[in-house]
């Protein structure tokens, strides 16, 4: 695991750095907070170790301003102190620290302390668990390319955005974002109970499969709340499980499976539907063609407030450019092509 130590002092930089190599780890450094924050966000350190005292940028305020960052993963920060009061620590607590270590630290202890951050940080392997299950669901469509990948990052995007509108009714916090990033893939994990002949027959559906597409809802809803139950402290399968159950509902109340109307449709579930829908219209699936995202965002603005949310909508226009560029960037298809309307 690659570590970035953080120390104004040449010579202690140089003591973690021998420390941690010795225990088999990669280490980088970084002589103030300013350089070690720029160094976080170019990606690739899961662990910081850093001094409190230092100039510019103290250990608690790099601390802080980590917490800050939309990451693609959860870093596990270490402040190295002589600082142990209680006072302290429930200060460096409150910045966001996960642990500490007393100057002048005892190498053993120091090693004892990062295997532990590691088992914290084994904990994101749960992300990578819900990714392939969701894969799974999602593998029996092989003209589904990268959607989950492209929902998640259309459905994140929505959500910082209207975190930063601070909207009442709208409260959005950076767990929720990364809740909503992590669990988004889950929202179609019911279609591994529909049958090939349903989920991959070109063209139209008959009324009786579309009553049996639409179960897919309540299925993936029941298979969540099943493992919810089994976990009650894995409280991310509450969103997981609301997302998989409302991505079909309609603002207006005309949606599936429960017809819920405006806010009483979760925030994710409202969110998870745009980005849903946008994906299905841009792509090229089995039953369609794909369209062009002049077209879908003709759709989807004429549907604000019937289908969508229309502070949702108001979000997707005001996010363009990061909507194309996400399709583009995630995309396996040729440029999109008009064509026949999305399945729900």
């Amino acid at each position: 695991m690659r570590i970035l130590i953080v120390d104004d002092d040449d010579i202690a930089l140089e003591m973690l750095s021998m420390a941690l190599q010795q225990a088999g780890h990669s280490t980088e450094s970084a002589g103030n907070g300013q350089d070690a924050l720029r160094l976080v966000r170019e990606g690739g350190f899961r662990m910081v170790i850093t001094d409190w005292e230092m100039p510019r940028m103290t250990g608690l305020e790099l601390c802080a301003a980590i917490r800050n960052e939309d990451l693609p993963g959860y870093v596990y920060v270490i402040i190295l102190t002589a600082h142990n009061t209680p006072e302290e620590v429930v200060e460096g607590l409150s910045a966001g620290a996960d642990d500490f270590l007393t100057k002048p630290f005892n190498p053993p202890e120091l090693v004892v302390r990062v295997r532990a951050g590691e088992r914290v940080l084994a904990l994101e392997t749960r992300d990578v668990a819900i990714f392939a299950m969701a894969k799974l669901a999602e593998s029996r469509d092989p003209e589904t390319g990268l959607h989950l990948d492209r929902v998640r990052t259309y459905a994140r995007n929505v959500a910082i955005h209207i975190a930063r509108l601070d909207k009442p009714g709208y409260a959005i916090d950076q767990g929720f974002i990364r809740t909503i990033y992590l669990t988004s893939p889950l929202h179609d994990i019911g279609k591994i109970g529909i049958p090939d002949s349903i989920l991959l027959k070109p063209g139209r559906l008959s009324d009786r499969e579309f009553d049996v597409m639409k179960t897919h809802t309540t299925m993936g809803a029941q298979t969540l709340q099943a493992a919810l139950d089994q976990f009650p402290d894995a409280t991310f399968l509450t969103m997981a499980r609301d997302i998989a159950n409302s991505h079909h509902e309609r603002y207006d109340g005309s949606g599936y499976p429960g017809g819920l109307v405006g806010a009483n449709i979760p925030l994710c579930g409202r969110i998870v539907a745009l980005a849903d829908v946008y994906d299905a219209l841009t792509t090229k699936r089995v039953y369609k063609n794909a369209f062009s995202h002049e077209v879908a965002r003709s759709i989807i603005t004429e549907e604000s407030g019937s289908h969508f949310d229309p502070l949702v909508v108001e979000t997707f226009l005001a996010l363009e450019k990061e909507f194309i560029d996400t399709w583009e960037g995630f995309s396996e298809a040729a440029p999109a092509m008009s064509g026949a309307g999305a399945r729900s």
